[in-house]
């Protein structure tokens, strides 16, 4: 906060300040009170160990993960799946790495407690769909697990708190594997801002633009399971791929935070417009009706009033892009493709490239951006977040992205369809943090060396 030359607070930033403090105020009085023996997470390493897993999910996603874990010289103790075969392939890949062959547990949907019941698996990974989440996660920290889930990590704010509370109450960390926060750019560009070349951050932008009508449509993988969502929410199903990294640019859950939000949607046409095109008569999909906007568009204020704008549309023909903006008052950065403007860099009004930035390049994509790359998941950013989350166990090390990320991040998604429901109506975020964001350190992925 500026100070004018008497060194008191100039009336703009006083009203700033009583702004900021009466959001954060509101915020922390929705925030359920924690009983009096359960603390924070925030900032709790992990107790120190080679970690041994176990998988639930070993679909598509399920064995792209298992693949980078091993990779990375992960031990994987069991493997979870209601498909007794992809259950069976994953664990060849196991073998195939040279280790013990895992425990399969596939005799029906709950057949994850049996295997999160066992003492030799102290550490789950959780890749099935996000109906699941919540409920496995809980399960794995209530029997002693740490648990690593899939994006979004929860679908409600109720599931939030469970994740929360849950937490706090076991000692056991819940993170959520949001891949895009440890890409090659936005890893960089985080680096930019902490030496700061953006100035002060002002503004961002990140979505989810994806063309996912052939997946949906699909009878087998998230074609099973994911187009469901469409025909129950009006809203931002998936906000967290855009918003994870432009959270991490603003320090979000370490200093600042996400206050209240709008939302709307465009009307619903993608789907029904494919589905015409390409399911026969007499399919039983040609009676869903789809509620889901096709393009969400949601505006988040934070409690020091930053604004972000976060983006949803996998209904629609066009190219992958999830824009990952953020601009200051020394200049702005934009992805897809990436392109970057510093103040007094460029000398005209054209865009600039990374190229000359690559001095900013994040110490993990230089000591393993080589096997990223080969490993592929994203571009490598799948095998660096996995790396990075063994590092952490097997250091002693707090996580990243901790149980209080997962909720803030996944929160967005039922506030902007309660936000839809009711005209655009600003939605306030909770406080999962209880107070503590205001004081927190930014994460280590930010600052490590």
């Amino acid at each position: 906060m500026k100070k004018n030359d008497t060194g008191l607070l100039s009336r703009r930033g006083f009203l700033q300040l009583g702004a900021t403090t009466a959001i954060a105020t509101h915020a922390l009085a929705m925030a359920p009170a924690a009983p009096a023996s359960q603390k924070t997470m925030a900032e709790v390493p992990f107790r120190k160990r080679e970690p041994r897993l176990g998988l639930i999910g070993t679909g598509g996603r399920g064995t792209s993960l298992l693949k980078n874990l091993l990779g990375a010289d992960a031990q994987i103790v069991g493997l979870c799946d209601v498909v007794a075969e992809k259950a069976k392939a994953a664990q060849v890949l196991v073998t195939k790495a040279g280790q013990k062959s895992p425990a399969l547990y596939t005799e029906g949907p709950h057949d994850y407690q049996k295997m999160l019941q066992h003492e030799d698996i102290d550490f789950v990974v959780v890749a099935t769909p996000w109906i699941w989440h919540a409920e496995m996660a809980v399960y794995a920290m209530e029997h002693g697990k740490d648990v690593a889930v899939e994006v979004p990590a929860v679908r409600t704010i109720a599931d939030c708190w469970r994740i929360v509370d849950t937490s706090e109450r076991t000692r056991r960390h819940c993170m959520m594997l949001e891949n895009c926060c440890y890409g090659y750019n936005e890893t960089l560009v985080l680096r930019m801002i902490h030496a700061g070349l953006f100035g002060d951050l002002l503004y961002g932008e990140g979505a989810y633009l994806h063309d996912l009508r052939e997946e949906l449509f699909s009878n087998a993988g998230e074609g099973l399971w994911r187009r469901t969502e469409h025909t129950l929410r009006n809203g931002n199903l998936y906000p967290t791929h855009g918003l994870g990294p432009v959270a991490n640019y603003m320090g979000i859950q370490r200093g600042d935070m996400f206050a209240y939000m709008v939302s709307m949607s465009s009307p619903q046409r993608g789907l029904d417009v494919f589905r015409a095109k390409h399911v026969k008569a007499g399919d039983p999909r040609l009676s869903e009706k789809y509620v889901t906007g096709d393009m969400n568009t949601s505006l988040i204020k934070t409690a020091k009033g930053l604004t972000i704008t976060v983006k949803h549309n996998v209904s629609s023909p066009r190219p992958y892009d999830r824009v990952n903006q953020i601009a200051g008052t020394e200049g702005m950065f934009e992805d897809y493709p990436p392109r970057l403007y510093l103040d007094g860099q460029n000398t005209d009004e054209s865009w600039g490239t990374l190229d000359k930035w690559k001095q900013y390049e994040h110490p993990l994509w230089k000591k393993e951006g080589e096997v990223a790359r080969k490993m592929g998941g994203h571009g490598g950013m799948d095998y660096i977040m996995l790396y990075r989350l063994l590092q952490c166990v097997r250091q002693g090390m707090a996580p990243d992205m901790d149980v209080y990320d997962a909720a803030a991040w996944s929160s967005v998604a039922e506030l902007s369809v309660k936000s839809v429901s009711q005209g655009s109506a600003p939605m306030e975020f909770p406080d999962f943090t209880r107070g503590l964001w205001r004081s927190r350190p930014f994460s280590a992925i930010c600052t490590m060396a």
